[in-house]
């Protein structure tokens, strides 16, 4: 074992990993606290900004200095502040906002369970129902309605933010119906009619989730006479029978119940039917070290999983589907088309 002493840059470099903590902290007491809205187009200083939102000057200041050395802000040399890119995406206003999606990433209830990752790499499962006696899911809904409401408005960011690029890149030729499984509230397969005005579609979903669908889907929305809502558990059952079916961060559990939820797809299918997997690779593309922190969480909370990418074609295979392509959505995403053998 080497005796030398660990120099400078590695020793910091490990306590910036250490503390990251902090960086996360920053990032959603900046949001809490509505500093990208209070920031307009004009710069302002610490002063103003912390009468703005009510803060102490001093520590705004502190809080912004850490802020912009991760880039969500910047200082001039005047010691005014602007906005940057990433500021600008935690504004609730902004087209492309991910504001739900920070606080998601940052709510209270996780911090703790961070603190018991080793125990949840020891026993390979997760540790949430231990730390609060219920399921996680269950616990969210009928205990933290607030989280929960964040949890379902950072849902929709998230597939706001792919549901265009998916759309364009779903293979439609020659399909009629499309279903999309665990579909939300539908933002996709919104997107999806509106590029293909001869498809018809299928959101299924729990049934709470489908009763809040995106209004263009619900009766008397401009969709609504092309798609049918159809409340369950893809876990439980897949009723419905079309040329393509979508399943987009869906397969999040072990590979058994990923097999199983693809399978129930297979049995109301037909031979020739296209499923379309989109999922993160945890070991495949720039997107590894977000795949990857997501992967860890999901472990913790739910005892879920990010898959590698042949893990994830292995469960497709598994399932008794025939792979046909693999492409990248975006950093994070990628899109797996397989088809029902006849």
């Amino acid at each position: 074992m080497s005796g030398a002493i660990p120099t400078e840059s590695l020793v910091s470099g490990l306590m910036e990993h250490a503390l990251s903590a902090a960086c996360a902290a920053s990032v959603r007491a900046a949001v809490t606290l509505g500093l990208p809205e209070a920031l307009g187009e004009a710069p302002a200083t610490a002063d103003e900004l912390a009468t703005a939102v009510g803060a102490d000057p001093g520590a705004l200041r502190r809080l912004l200095r850490s802020l912009t050395s991760y880039g969500v802000f910047a200082e001039e040399g005047t010691g005014s502040f602007v906005h940057t890119e990433k500021s600008r995406a935690l504004r609730e206003d902004s087209p492309d906002s991910i504001k739900y999606l920070v606080l998601w990433c940052t709510e209270p209830w996780l911090w703790s369970l961070w603190g018991d990752l080793d125990e949840s790499v020891r026993t390979g499962g997760e540790i949430f129902t231990r730390t609060h006696g219920r399921r996680f899911y269950e616990h969210l809904h009928t205990r933290w309605p607030e989280s929960a409401r964040i949890f379902n408005r950072a849902m929709t960011q998230q597939t706001r933010l792919s549901a265009t690029v998916i759309a364009d890149m779903l293979p439609m030729s020659g399909a009629g119906t499309v279903a999309d499984v665990g579909g939300g509230q539908g933002l996709v397969l919104g997107t999806l009619l509106e590029r293909h005005p001869h498809v018809r579609g299928f959101l299924l979903d729990l049934p709470e989730v489908v009763a809040n669908a995106d209004a263009r889907l619900h009766p008397g929305g401009e969709l609504a006479d092309r798609v049918r809502l159809v409340p369950g558990d893809c876990l439980e059952g897949i009723s419905v029978e079309a040329d393509v079916y979508l399943f987009k961060n869906i397969l999040g559990a072990d590979d058994d119940t990923s097999v199983r939820i693809l399978r129930n797809a297979m049995k109301a299918a037909r031979p020739g039917a296209r499923m379309v997997i989109v999922e993160n690779f945890v070991d495949d593309g720039p997107g590894e070290r977000l795949a990857s922190a997501l992967d860890l969480r999901m472990l913790l909370v739910i005892g879920g999983q990010k898959h590698t990418r042949a893990g994830l074609l292995g469960i497709a295979e598994r399932a008794g589907l025939t792979v046909r392509d693999v492409r990248p959505v975006d950093s994070s995403l990628h899109m797996i088309e397989t088809v029902v053998p006849g």
